[in-house]
């Protein structure tokens, strides 16, 4: 290999490092709490530091444990949401969609305004 070839290559693998990190510094965001959403209505927001076991409506029961969350029963025919990846503090999505259920990890210090101004909730994009 030539020198021009070999500082190529050296400033390739320094540039896609510094990507890395950059990445996962972006991604470093624990999330503490999720919010239970149902038909678009929000069902309530629970920590991922107890651990519970919830009832949502007469259709689905998800559980909180070790600081993870998955869904235990649903009386939806497909069973998809049973099946799909624990929420950790990494974050993540469970969806039942025939009982229009959202279960997703919400980032801890996320700042949200209530309705008394103006009606605006500012969430972070993450």
């Amino acid at each position: 290999m030539k020198k021009k070839e070999m500082i190529f290559i050296l400033g390739f693998l320094v540039l896609a490092g510094i990507l890395w990190i950059g990445m996962s510094f972006a991604r470093s965001g624990s999330h503490q709490t999720i919010r239970i959403t149902v038909d678009g209505e929000e069902y309530g927001t629970y920590s991922l530091s107890k651990d519970q076991v919830i009832r949502i409506n007469d259709t689905n029961v998800c559980e909180i444990k070790d600081g993870k969350v998955r869904m235990t029963e649903a009386n939806c025919p497909d069973q998809l949401c049973i099946h799909q990846r624990a929420i950790d503090e990494g974050g993540g999505t469970i969806i039942c969609l025939p009982n229009r259920i959202v279960i997703e990890g919400e980032k801890g210090g996320d700042v949200q305004y209530d309705d008394s101004d103006d009606g605006l909730k500012i969430d972070a994009v993450t």
